[in-house]
């Protein structure tokens, strides 16, 4: 990988920056997103497995 030593204009160094950020949120966006589809499939997966009763214990919904 060759790198670039030469000294870049204001404007180029400004946009890369720019891109880099833009590229960070969706980066950042799409972990989030991910976290959240593997706990809504963990919360599935327990509700499925557990029996009615442990979910809704009898009387649960009376104070």
């Amino acid at each position: 990988m060759m790198v670039e030593t030469r000294i870049k204009p204001y404007r180029e160094q400004v946009a890369e920056a720019e891109r880099r950020a833009e590229q960070t949120r969706v980066y950042r966006r799409n972990q989030v997103f991910g976290v959240l589809l593997v706990a809504a499939a963990i919360l599935t997966w327990w509700l499925v497995h557990t029996s009615p009763k442990g979910v809704f214990p009898p009387g649960w919904w009376r104070p």
